[in-house]
């Protein structure tokens, strides 16, 4: 089974279309979210999938990750 999780990496800057790297010990503000993408594409070189929560102004990624489910338990009514 595969899971995902959302990885918090920029937040929005009132007033308008400002972000700021979460890890940037800077706090660099990107002007738009495209250049805040560009940004965060440049410091990681790795593709990842993107979740905007607008109302909250968050940027994250989308990691997966493989779960194992533990195996059904077994009941043996006799005590064998």
């Amino acid at each position: 089974m595969i899971e995902e999780k959302l990885v918090l990496i920029a937040t929005r800057k009132a007033p308008g279309d400002n972000w700021i790297l979460i890890d940037d010990p800077t706090n660099q503000i990107h002007k738009s979210l495209t250049e805040t993408l560009e940004a965060f594409f440049q410091k990681v070189q790795k593709p990842y999938d993107f979740r905007l929560a607008p109302l909250k102004g968050n940027l994250y990624i989308i990691t997966t990750e493989e779960v194992i489910p533990p195996p059904p338990k077994k009941f043996n009514i006799y005590g064998d």
